[in-house]
């Protein structure tokens, strides 16, 4: 019935792409057309086993990059799913900062993908979303990462710790600041939250690995409360 429904309301109002304009068809779930999204890109091999960055040259061997063996981070590696660039930039920016939700479904696509290629979830007992400060996420009305992390829940059957981690200080954006001001900007923003992860092995999820200065933070936390292990997730990679 709701499929009748969504067909005869795209006759009166046809679903266009919001990249290129072009209408949708009915196989073409969500609000971006096959030809738009064929133009994120997937990370691939090769990339730095530690932090998914991708690599231009030709390496048949797992590597780690020159800025990873400078930094001894407290997750296990970092699997992203895209280049931070283009509409997969767009897509967690719409999200993030018009508050324009249906771009969600896209980057669980993505997300969920990269989970499934490079992640061995019969060794992951949980799910753990990197928290936003409760002001900005009042302002915002939602944290990206938790809605991530929910649907990545869902897919894979694992639970989802939501408070595994908590944000206690309202940093400035993280956006134009070099790594090193990223770890300052972060000193103290987090502490432990009530979720109970000790002896667990742990997927951290957010949206975007830039530095890690973020996702390192949380997972610093996560094995001071007898984590396991800790993996992180993204939707995108920077560059």
């Amino acid at each position: 019935m709701l499929e009748k429904i969504r067909t005869a309301l795209d006759l009166i109002y046809p679903r266009n792409c919001q990249f290129c304009t072009e209408p949708l068809c009915d196989r073409e779930p969500g609000v971006i057309c096959a030809s738009c999204l064929a133009l994120a890109k997937r990370i691939e091999s090769p990339f730095c086993q530690r932090c998914s960055l991708p690599f231009a040259g030709q390496i048949n061997d797992p590597f780690e990059c020159g800025y990873c063996q400078d930094i001894p981070f407290h997750f296990s590696r970092a699997v992203a799913a895209c280049r931070a660039e283009g509409v997969v930039r767009d897509c967690i920016h719409r999200l993030k900062y018009n508050r324009e939700l249906y771009y969600l479904p896209h980057l669980v696509d993505w997300l969920i993908a990269a989970g499934r290629e490079h992640i061995d979830w019969t060794t992951i007992d949980a799910i753990v979303p990197v928290p936003l400060h409760p002001r900005k996420q009042r302002d915002r009305e939602f944290n990206q990462a938790e809605l991530l992390a929910r649907d990545l829940s869902r897919e894979f059957g694992k639970p989802l710790i939501g408070n595994g981690v908590r944000r206690v200080k309202e940093t400035q954006t993280q956006t134009k600041l070099a790594a090193a001001e990223r770890r300052v900007n972060l000193r103290a923003a987090f502490t432990a939250g009530r979720g109970q992860v000790a002896g667990l092995r742990l997927v951290l999820v957010d949206d975007v690995f830039t530095t890690g200065a973020t996702l390192d933070s949380c997972a610093s936390l996560l094995v001071d409360q007898g984590a396991a292990a800790v993996m992180a997730l993204t939707v995108a990679r920077g560059i």
